[in-house]
C-alpha cells in the first residue's frame, strides 16, 4: 500500500500562517522586549524561507522517496511547533490588553512583560529548540537530492458552480437502468412481498448514480407509494438505519429507546404500502443483521423493492431470491464523453486538437471508471495549455504501487492549491457518508485558522465559501440530492478515502466500534466517531496525542465520560477547536476551561449545560461560540464582553432572561440570534448600537423595558442596517 503523501503546497499553506503571525503587532512587540529574542525572530524567518523554496521539489520526490516523505512530515511537525509558540506568545499579549485595565498601552504592554520572565525564557528555550529541528531539517536537502526552486503548479482559476444536480452525468448505463427498472416495475412471482436487487461493483464505478438516476425516474415515481433514500457506509447498524428508514417514512419524528419500537413502528407504516428503498454503499454481509433489518419491511404490499449497492459480492450473496445486478467498467469512448463534459463543459473540443489528442491518453488510464474521468475532467476544466494536460499524463503518481486509492484521485489532489489541499486534508476527520453542511465547514475552517488569522470579517467568510464552491467544482464534494437535506454535500467514500490518505496520522477517527484504541501521538486533529459512549479505554487513547488542535464530535444524541470532560481536556492546551455537540449528559463545565488559551471554537449546542463558568471570559482568542438549544442555559458569564475576537454567538433556541453587561464591547460580533434587553447597567439596548459589524437576522427581547422604542432602535439601525442586519420585535421574552 503507497504510504500517504503530504504535499509541499499543503505545508505552504501552513507557511504562510508563520510568515502572517511573524509579521502581526503582538508577536513583533513581544519580541522588542529583549533583543536576542529579536534575533531569534529573525533567524526563524529566514530559516522558513529556506524551508519555503524547497518544497515543491520535495512534493514530486516523496512520491517515489520514502527519506524525503519522512522529511515532510517531520516538517510538517516543527510548523504546528512553531504556530503554537507563536500563538502562545500573541496570547500573552492580548492577555495583557485585557487584563491590565484603562492605562497607557505602551506602560501597560511593558509592566506586563517585566513580569514574565519565566514565560520569556520558556518561549526562548523553545525557539531555540524549534530553530534547531528546522536547521537540521534544512541541511538534509544535499542528502536527499532536494533543490530549489519555484512552484510550476497548473493555474487555477474559479469556477462558477450551482447546487443543482445534473441529470446527464449518467454515461454508458442506459441499458443497466433499463433492466434496473424493469426489475422494479415488475411483480415478483413468487409469493415474497419483498425483492432485493442488489448493484455489485467497485469502487468508483457509478453504483450510486446509477441508482440515483433510477430513484429519480418519472416510471419509478409513479410505481411506488413512497421511496426513501438511506446511506448506509461501512457499519449497518440495525438500529440507526431502521430509524432512518422510520423517520424518512413517517410524518413525525421517533425517537424511541428500543430497536423493538422502532421495528413496531416502521410495520406500522409500510404494511400494505408499496415502496421503494436504497440502501446505498453497503459492506455488512452478516446473514443475522440482514435478517433482522428486513423483518418489518416484509409486511409492505407485493411488489415492493429494496437496492442495495455494494462493493462486496457475498452482500448480495447473504440476501435469497435476489436479482443480483453486476455493474462493468463503461467503454472508452464513454469515458472520453464525460471527461470531455467535465473537461471542456459547453465548449467544442475539437477547438483543441492537441488536448484532445493528451485527452485520449488520459483517459486510457481511467480503465472505464466514471469517477476518475470526472475527477480528472473537472482538474483540467480551466487549464488549456497542453503543458499542462502533459504533466497530468506523465506525473509518477500513476506509477505509484496500487493501493485504495486511484491514481486519477491522487492526481486531482496533487494539483490544488495550497490553501484547497488544507482545507479538503482536514475532511479526513470525518466518518463516510457525513453530510456537509457548507456553513458549519466554513465556521471549523475558521476556527483551525485555515482562512487567515486576522479578527473575523466578512470577508473571511466569503473566502471560507469560496474554497468550498472550488472544492465542489473539483468533484471533492457533491450535492446530497436527499430532499431531507437539501443543502447538504456528500464526499464519495474514495476521495474519503484519499483525504485519509494524504492527511496521514495528523488526522485521526477514534470509532468506539473499532477495536484499535491506538491514537497516533502526532496527531493534531480528531473526531470520535461514537455510537454508544465515550468508554474509559476509548478516554485513555486520547491521552495519546496531548498535541490535539481539534477535538471533534457531531454524535447524534449520547454520554461522554466523565473522565475525559474533567480530567482531559483541561490538559489538552492545544485546542483550538472543541465540539461537544449534543452530549446530554453535559451539565457544567469545569473553571479550568481557562487552560484552553489557543480556543477559536466552542460547540455546546444542545447539551444539558446550565451555567458557563466565568473562566470562559479568559478565553480571549474565541471566535466562534454555538449554544443553539441549549434550553437549561438560564444565563451567560457576566465578562463575555472580554471575549474581544468573538464573531458568532449562536444562542438561537435557548432561553435567555437578561444578556451579560457590556455586549456593546464584542466590536467583532458578526451573528447574535437576539438580544434581550434589560434594566440593569451594560444590558440597554444602545449596547447593540457598538456592534457595527452585525449581520442576518436580529431578534430583539423584552421592548417594554424601552420607553421610546422608536427612538431606542434609531441608532441600532442606522449602524447597523448598511450591513444587512434584519431587525425583529420579539416583545416579551
Amino acid at each position: 500500500m503507497a504510504a500517504p503523501l503530504v504535499g509541499g503546497a499543503f505545508l505552504s499553506a501552513s507557511l504562510q500562517v508563520l510568515f502572517d503571525r511573524l509579521a502581526s503587532p503582538k508577536v513583533v512587540d513581544f519580541f522588542k522586549g529583549r533583543k536576542l529574542n529579536s534575533k531569534l525572530l529573525e533567524k526563524l524567518k529566514i530559516t522558513t524561507r529556506s524551508v519555503k523554496v524547497l518544497l515543491d521539489d520535495a512534493e514530486e520526490k516523496q512520491i517515489t522517496d520514502g527519506d524525503v516523505r519522512k522529511w515532510l512530515h517531520d516538517l510538517k511537525d516543527a510548523f504546528y511547533e512553531a504556530d503554537d509558540l507563536l500563538d502562545k506568545i500573541a496570547y500573552a499579549a492580548l492577555s495583557s490588553e485585557m487584563e491590565a485595565g484603562p492605562q497607557n498601552s505602551i506602560d501597560r504592554f511593558w509592566k506586563f512583560i517585566s513580569s514574565q520572565c519565566p514565560l520569556e525564557k520558556e518561549i526562548e528555550s523553545k525557539l531555540v529548540e524549534i530553530l534547531e529541528i528546522l536547521a537540521y531539517l534544512v541541511d538534509q536537502k544535499s542528502a536527499l537530492g532536494l533543490k530549489e526552486r519555484l512552484g510550476k503548479k497548473l493555474s487555477s482559476q474559479k469556477v462558477q458552480t450551482s447546487s443543482v444536480m445534473d441529470e446527464s452525468e449518467v454515461y454508458g448505463r442506459q441499458k443497466d437502468k433499463e433492466v434496473i427498472i424493469q426489475l422494479l416495475l415488475s411483480d415478483d412471482a413468487n409469493c415474497n412481498n419483498l425483492g432485493l436487487i442488489p448493484i455489485v461493483g467497485m469502487g468508483g464505478i457509478g453504483k450510486t448514480t446509477l441508482a440515483q438516476s433510477v430513484y429519480n425516474d418519472s416510471r419509478v415515481k409513479e410505481k411506488f407509494g413512497f421511496k426513501a433514500w438511506i446511506y448506509v457506509s461501512e457499519e449497518l447498524d440495525v438500529l440507526k438505519v431502521t430509524r432512518s428508514i422510520l423517520n424518512v417514512v413517517s410524518s413525525t419524528t421517533h425517537d424511541f429507546n428500543t430497536l423493538d419500537l422502532f421495528q413496531v413502528a416502521l410495520k406500522d407504516e409500510v404494511t400494505n404500502k408499496k415502496f421503494l428503498l436504497v440502501l446505498d454503499d453497503v459492506w455488512n454481509d452478516r446473514y443475522d443483521h440482514w435478517d433482522i433489518l428486513l423483518k418489518p419491511l416484509k409486511a409492505g404490499a407485493k411488489g415492493s423493492k429494496i437496492i442495495v449497492t455494494t462493493r462486496l459480492q457475498s452482500v448480495a450473496s447473504v440476501m435469497e431470491d435476489v436479482h443480483t445486478h453486476h455493474l462493468k467498467e463503461i467503454s472508452e469512448e464513454e469515458c472520453r464523453a464525460l471527461f470531455s463534459k467535465h473537461a471542456f463543459g459547453g465548449r467544442n473540443s475539437s477547438a483543441y486538437p492537441k488536448l484532445e489528442e493528451i485527452g485520449r491518453e488520459i483517459v486510457k488510464k481511467c480503465n472505464g471508471l466514471p469517477l476518475a474521468a470526472k475527477s480528472l475532467g473537472s482538474l483540467l476544466h480551466s487549464k488549456r495549455k497542453p503543458e499542462e494536460w502533459d504533466r497530468v499524463l506523465k506525473n509518477d503518481i500513476w506509477n505509484l504501487p496500487k493501493d485504495n486509492i486511484l491514481p486519477a484521485l491522487r492526481l486531482s489532489y496533487h494539483f490544488l492549491p495550497s490553501h484547497l489541499k488544507q482545507c479538503f486534508a482536514y475532511c479526513a476527520i470525518f466518518p463516510k457518508g457525513y453530510r456537509f453542511i457548507k456553513e458549519e465547514l466554513v465556521l471549523l475552517w475558521m476556527g483551525e485558522g485555515f482562512l487567515g488569522q486576522a479578527g473575523f470579517s466578512m470577508e473571511r467568510e466569503v473566502t471560507g465559501e469560496e474554497y468550498f464552491d472550488d472544492l465542489v467544482s473539483r468533484s471533492f464534494f457533491n450535492p446530497n440530492g436527499d430532499v431531507c437535506w437539501p443543502t447538504s454535500f456528500i464526499m464519495h467514500d474514495l476521495i474519503n478515502d484519499l483525504a485519509r490518505s494524504v492527511a496521514g496520522e495528523f488526522c485521526f477517527r477514534l470509532d468506539d466500534d473499532d477495536d484499535s484504541c491506538e491514537v497516533p501521538p502526532r496527531t493534531r486533529h480528531l473526531h470520535y466517531v461514537l455510537r454508544k459512549s465515550l468508554l474509559s479505554n476509548k478516554s485513555e487513547a486520547i491521552t495519546n496525542a496531548p498535541l490535539l488542535r481539534t477535538f471533534l464530535s457531531l454524535k447524534a444524541y449520547g454520554n461522554i465520560d466523565a473522565k475525559v470532560i474533567y480530567d482531559i481536556l483541561p490538559k489538552l492546551e492545544r485546542l483550538r477547536v472543541l465540539s461537544l455537540f449534543r452530549y446530554c449528559s453535559i451539565s457544567k463545565l469545569l473553571e479550568s476551561l481557562c487552560n484552553l488559551k489557543h480556543l477559536r471554537h466552542l460547540n455546546l449546542s444542545e447539551t444539558l449545560i446550565e451555567i458557563l463558568p466565568e473562566s470562559l471570559c479568559c478565553l480571549y482568542n474565541l471566535e466562534i461560540l454555538l449554544l443553539v438549544k441549549c434550553d437549561k442555559l438560564v444565563k451567560l458569564p457576566l465578562k463575555l464582553g472580554n471575549l474581544a475576537n468573538l464573531c458568532v454567538l449562536d444562542i438561537e433556541g435557548t432561553h435567555l432572561q437578561k444578556m451579560s453587561p457590556q455586549m456593546g464591547k464584542l466590536s467583532k460580533l458578526q451573528k447574535l440570534s437576539y438580544f434581550t434587553i434589560g434594566n440593569e447597567s451594560g444590558t440597554s439596548i444602545q449596547e447593540l448600537g457598538n456592534l457595527r459589524q452585525l449581520r442576518g437576522r436580529l431578534v430583539i427581547r423584552n421592548l417594554q423595558n424601552v420607553m421610546d422604542v422608536g427612538e431606542a432602535l434609531k441608532p441600532t439601525s442606522k449602524e447597523n442596517t448598511s450591513q444587512g442586519v434584519g431587525i425583529g420585535l420579539g416583545g416579551r421574552c
